[in-house]
């Protein structure tokens, strides 16, 4: 295990403690959308985290969802999203992570993903294999869309709801399942741990995305990533098995 990875893995493993310590508990909402919610703790776990890293590696670059500190001189940033799922949180879901990826030079070199209510802790490493609680994983053996179990995900402005039940009326038909969960991380790390054989979002951002998008090529999947058209600055993705022929994906996703 690498440096960065074992910096990676404490830090979630610190803040999957704090956030799981307050699951259920009253929380203070920083700011509160039609359709999102934004917490204090959101801030509180960040901050952690952020602190962690920038401890052992104080050069380093950080991009996150509650703000980033930036250094141009530095080939490493790390990526975070400190409560991927914030809503089901909110409201007592159990399913939400914290999701903590490193780049160097924008590749992704190390990712960890950790689910602090089960527990669970995927790991992976440019070039090695992804991992779920030390053990190697692997995406689904499905090869067809008729037997598999798809995740979409869903922003909502009028363009995107306009799309993506556009999907969701095509999953409904050709997969086995379709599935709407709230966490981009979490539906990755499904689809690296053969759990999901695909995940569809039209407009996400890095931080929601870049620990998952290794893991899901470490286990052997495959992504298409390309700049959102429904919403700018934000990206689309695909991420399947890989033996799914991606042609059957094209009519439910262009």
């Amino acid at each position: 295990m690498n440096q960065y990875l074992d910096a990676a893995l404490d830090a979630a493993r610190a803040a999957g403690a704090l956030i799981r310590d307050h699951f259920g508990r009253p929380l203070t909402v920083n700011s509160e959308e039609a359709h999102d919610i934004k917490l204090e703790l959101d801030v509180r776990s960040q901050a952690l985290i952020t602190d962690l890293l920038l401890e052992r590696f104080p050069e380093h670059a950080i991009l996150g969802e509650e703000g980033s500190a930036e250094n141009a001189a530095t080939e490493f940033e790390w990526v975070i999203d400190p409560i991927d799922g914030t809503v089901n949180y909110y409201y007592s879901i159990p399913h939400f992570c914290i999701s903590i990826a490193l780049r160097k030079k924008g590749e992704i070199i190390v990712g960890a993903i950790y689910d602090p209510m089960r527990d669970e802790l995927w790991h992976a490493e440019s070039g090695g294999k992804a991992f779920l609680n030390n053990k190697p994983i692997e995406v689904s053996q499905s090869t067809d869309i008729s037997q598999s179990v798809v995740s979409v995900g869903m922003s909502k402005t009028t363009a995107e709801i306009e799309v993506g039940l556009s999907i969701f009326q095509d999953l409904l038909i050709h997969a086995r399942k379709c599935r709407m969960m709230g966490s981009a991380a979490l539906d990755l790390a499904y689809v690296a741990t053969g759990r999901f054989d695909a995940y569809i979002e039209r407009s996400v951002n890095w931080w929601d995305i870049a620990a998952g998008v290794l893991l899901v090529n470490c286990a052997g999947g495959r992504l298409d990533i390309a700049p959102s058209a429904v919403q700018s600055g934000k990206l689309s993705v695909l991420a399947w098995n890989g033996k799914i022929d991606r042609n059957q994906l094209t009519s439910i996703y262009p």
